[in-house]
């Protein structure tokens, strides 16, 4: 049995673990070696204390618990960090989804969707954005059988030196 949380403090090495060794996974092949060699739990989890406490409010962080109490999965929303289209509606952004890689496939990543689909709409978005680097076949497909699709934008970014493309997917709330 899994259920989902809003995140504390006391997750914050847990939520490290699941996307450190999720990028490590999901990315490999994708992002050079060298980058993905070279994240730790520890700076990540430096990094996430830093912003934990004074992003309270604007982004929500959900964690996904196993019966143990074991965190298993973890999805960060909040408003859109960019234009994404109409003059008067309201854009969320699901910022990240990670399941621990010993958990992809067992429902744990719909689970932490549907709740954030659920806070999503309790903060009036209209609208979910998310963007996928475009070589991730299998998180594509995800997104796109929970209703989301592709919508025209890109972005890259730089993972040492190798320009990487994301693609943005929608969906209606």
């Amino acid at each position: 049995m899994v259920r989902v949380r809003e995140m504390t403090e006391a997750d914050i090495e847990a939520v490290s673990g699941i996307r450190v060794t999720g990028w490590q996974t999901a990315y490999a092949g994708v992002v050079p070696q060298p980058y993905l060699d070279a994240m730790t739990v520890e700076d990540d989890a430096r990094r996430r204390r830093t912003w934990f406490t004074p992003s309270r409010g604007q982004t929500l962080d959900l964690v996904a618990v196993d019966d143990r109490a074991v965190a298993v999965g973890w999805a960060s929303l909040g408003p859109y960090r960019e234009e994404a289209g109409a003059a008067g509606e309201s854009y969320g952004e699901l910022y990240a989804l990670y399941v621990r890689p010993d958990r992809i496939g067992t429902g744990v990543g719909r689970l932490l969707l549907q709740e954030v689909h659920r806070h999503a709409a309790a903060r009036r978005f209209d609208s979910l954005l998310l963007w996928v680097l475009t070589d991730n076949p299998r998180t594509r497909r995800f997104y796109e059988t929970a209703g989301y699709t592709a919508d025209g934008a890109v972005q890259s970014d730089l993972y040492d030196e190798v320009e990487l493309t994301e693609v943005r997917y929608r969906r209606a709330l």
